[in-house]
């Protein structure tokens, strides 16, 4: 009789994070909270092992090559070991390969080799990448459907504070312990002197990253001892069946493809900021960094702005428009004098804060049963991070576009017309915006 009498109960009644869960949401929070540190603290590394290993910005930008390589190689396989094992079996796997990834950091710096390093990077990125896609949909596992959405959002509102946390531990403990001899004067030295100074540089490198695998084996040892046995049981993926019913979708495709270019359009643009900063303002690594960190509370901040907006503009509509925004600030970045230029830059982030989700959003709105295959080529698209940062690199050194501009000097020439190439992304994401324009309403 007392079952009988039991009212349901309200939506608003019911816990976000029902008490059993709570510590196991508070590990799965911390791996948010990591991922958005590492992903941050990596774009710092490019301009670090330039000057470390006096290479040219294509070299450098391999970091991006192997890190963004990883993410994308990796997405697959770790939804598949979610749905064949456990979140729990993810999450130990995730967090395994970047523990690894991390101690080679140790035999590359002692070692002063780059190559080490980007290897150790890609075995980290891809413990990352499965992190990514465990932590999602095991945090929506955590309890009631009804409050899956506000359980999600309240997760990844901790991933921008790592971000903001990694690029502090950047410029403190990376960018501020570079030495400040030039290339030039760096090679006047002496091998030894080259060799002593490389060494200081490098173990300021490993610092955060091995120190970092002390939160990943807490997170370990707890998985390890008390994670669940939840999986993934959301039935197969028919693959040939679905992959024919996407190809088939044009707006599915031109979402994939926009999502290549603006995920290579968010990491070029953040990993040559400290270059163009250094160049424009001639400050140094760990003063224009500063920069990157006003251009993320603006990327923050307009995220947010533009979810709220999104009650009353139709969401294509509004990132076609904040598009062409874009494609402006990317031009002022190219042409417009000092100071201003630098704005122009920081508020290209401004207008990429809402492209990811957005694009996300429409390329899968209204897929049936493909939309579990559908998200892993959305995520694949990553590999956009990879291939369009040394691409623009490439231009940096050789000053391919240099012609464009007049009344600079040829490095700042280079460097500036070199954003020409986050003006393409813009343009491809404008294109599937208007695409959308009078759809899915």
């Amino acid at each position: 009789m007392a079952e009988l009498n039991q009212k349901p109960v309200a939506p608003e009644e019911i816990p976000v994070v029902p008490q059993r869960y709570k510590l196991t949401f508070f590990m799965l929070v911390t791996c948010f909270v990591l991922w958005g540190l590492l992903n941050n603290m990596t774009d710092n590394l490019v301009p670090a092992f330039g000057k470390i290993f006096m290479m040219p910005a294509v070299d450098s930008s391999m970091v991006q090559f192997f890190f963004y390589g990883a993410y994308a190689v990796l997405a697959i396989p770790a939804s598949l070991i979610i749905k064949r094992w456990s979140f729990r079996h993810g999450l130990l796997v995730g967090l395994g390969f970047y523990m690894i990834g991390a101690l080679g950091y140790i035999p590359a710096a002692i070692m002063q080799n780059y190559d080490i390093f980007l290897w150790s990077i890609f075995i980290l990125a891809g413990g990352l990448s499965v992190l990514e896609t465990t932590c999602n949909p095991y945090v929506l596992a955590l309890g009631d459907d009804e409050t899956s959405i506000r359980r999600i959002n309240f997760a990844q509102a901790f991933n921008p504070l790592g971000s903001m946390a990694g690029l502090f531990l950047a410029k403190f403990l990376i960018l501020a312990h570079l030495h400040p001899a030039t290339y030039d004067e760096r090679m006047a030295m002496s091998a030894q002197e080259l060799t002593d100074i490389r060494f200081w540089e490098l173990f300021w490198v490993c610092v955060p990253y091995v120190g970092l695998i002390a939160i990943a084996a807490v997170i370990w040892v707890y998985f390890f001892f008390h994670g669940s046995t939840m999986k993934d049981n959301s039935g197969p993926i028919e693959f040939t069946k679905n992959l024919k019913k996407l190809l088939a979708n044009r707006k599915y495709v031109f979402g994939v493809i926009t999502q290549f270019f603006y995920v290579g359009m968010q990491i070029t643009v953040w990993t040559w900021m400290i270059k163009y900063i250094m160049v424009l303002d001639g400050l140094p690594e760990h003063e224009a960094v500063n920069y990157y960190i006003y251009a993320m509370f603006l990327f923050i901040g307009c995220r947010w702005l533009c979810t709220y907006l999104m009650k009353w503009l139709h969401a294509p509509r509004l990132m076609a428009v904040i598009a062409v925004i874009g494609m402006a600030v990317c031009l002022g970045t190219v042409y417009l004098p000092g100071s201003t230029a630098t704005m122009c830059l920081m508020l290209i982030s401004a207008c990429m804060s809402l492209m990811f989700p957005t694009i996300y959003g429409i390329a899968l709105r209204g897929l049936g049963e493909e939309v579990k295959l559908g998200a892993a080529g959305l995520i694949m698209a990553i590999v956009g991070g990879a291939l369009i940062t040394p691409l623009q690199g490439q231009f940096i050194d050789a000053g391919t576009l240099s012609f464009l501009a007049s009344g600079f000097s040829a490095e700042e020439a280079a460097v500036r017309t070199s954003y020409f190439v986050p003006f393409v992304c813009m343009v491809v994401v404008f294109l599937y915006a208007v695409f959308n324009w009078k759809k899915n309403k």
